[in-house]
């Protein structure tokens, strides 16, 4: 299938405000007013990278605001489009990129994009950021079940990009409405621990009350340690829900000891989810007649603990991911290389930044 590119529309731009500059770097408005007044009008080639190996995503987003955003106004305070006055290559979201690889580059007179250096790199590092760590716990899970659910660790703002970002590197569902937007799917999950406190510290009844209200096309999962008893609380809720009962969400903190655990703290580091906690829930279920029951995991996951458990054969079904998926950075540069002198391309870049092209790159129309 030949690859798509999201509609510039879908992104909600303030374009307004980025027109003018209002989210950008005051040395870039200030380098296009100088340009501006001086009518001075550089032709250049602009390449785009960062310095890792990465997935790369934000491309489609850094595209909107260069198409929606680049140009001029007028001597009548009229906003005069710069779109259709530059050659814009990219490579597209969701592609495998090395380090120093250009991933973009932007040719044209540099007073209709100065200005906006500091928006498209941003989505870019964010983006990529996301869409990298989130591969990584996809690849680490071996076709099981990722859940992308990092939504209270940042800003709200970030959460429709950022939830793009984690489908088009594989993860299966988000928590929020906002984070499917951009793809078309609704947020999904399993019940808070207020949830259970609500009804008094009783796991079964807020399982129960889940199940009652909530749509039945839902499937129900139990969040099963908050009286720090998980294969315990996972056998009263299974008897009680039977068939209702789609799986069971283990969550212990990183600083407790499952109940079930106490004559096991040798086996393996013993706090939060560890692997001998899983195998418990997964016996004691099994032992009672439930293996249908699946087992979702969170609390403190990200691609090395889930290869630890898939390389241990632990058995969960789902791994629910959280902040992890914000660590790190994908930091990407934008350098002028060339500049058109008398209809002619120059070399023209900063010593240790000349021009890297890439034969990976399309044409974005």
């Amino acid at each position: 299938m030949p690859k798509k590119r999201l509609d510039s529309k879908i992104f909600n731009l303030p374009v307004e405000k980025m027109r003018a500059g209002y989210y950008s770097d005051v040395y870039f408005n200030r380098t296009k007013e100088i340009l501006e007044k001086d009518h001075h009008h550089p032709v250049v080639l602009m390449q785009v990278f960062q310095k890792n190996e990465a997935v790369l995503c934000g491309i489609d987003e850094a595209l909107a605001i260069l198409r929606l955003c680049g140009g001029y106004k007028n001597s009548h305070g009229k906003w005069i489009g710069g779109w259709d006055k530059l050659t814009v290559k990219a490579l597209y979201d969701g592609d495998k990129i090395s380090p120093f690889e250009n991933v973009m580059t932007i040719e044209g007179d540099y007073s209709l994009f100065a200005h906006l250096e500091t928006d498209f790199l941003g989505v870019l590092a964010r983006r990529t950021k996301v869409a990298t760590n989130t591969k990584a716990v996809v690849k680490a899970a071996q076709k099981k079940s990722v859940l992308f659910f990092p939504a209270r660790f940042d800003h709200h703002l970030v959460q429709t990009g950022d939830g793009y970002a984690a489908y088009i590197s594989g993860a299966l569902g988000v928590s929020t409405d906002a984070q499917g937007e951009w793809w078309g799917s609704k947020g999904l999950g399993t019940m808070p621990h207020g949830l259970i406190a609500a009804y008094k510290g009783d796991t079964v009844l807020a399982t129960k009350k889940f199940s009652q209200y909530i749509d039945p096309l839902v499937r129900v999962v139990s969040l099963v340690d908050f009286d720090n008893d998980c294969a315990g609380t996972s056998l009263k809720v299974a008897k009680s829900l039977g068939r209702k009962l789609w799986g069971v969400r283990l969550d212990t903190a990183g600083t407790v000891v499952d109940k079930s655990l106490i004559n096991q703290m040798t086996t393996y580091p013993p706090t939060g989810v560890n692997p001998q906690l899983v195998i418990n829930v997964r016996k004691a279920l099994d032992k009672a007649g439930f293996k249908y029951v699946k087992i979702v995991v969170s609390g403190g996951f990200n691609a090395k603990k889930i290869e630890e458990f898939e390389k241990l054969k632990i058995p969960v079904d789902v791994y629910a991911v959280g902040s992890s998926l914000f660590e790190g950075s994908y930091d990407f540069t934008a350098d002028i290389v060339r500049i058109k002198v008398k209809g002619k391309w120059k070399n023209c870049a900063k010593v240790g930044r000349n021009y890297n092209p890439n034969k990976r790159l399309s044409l974005v129309k």
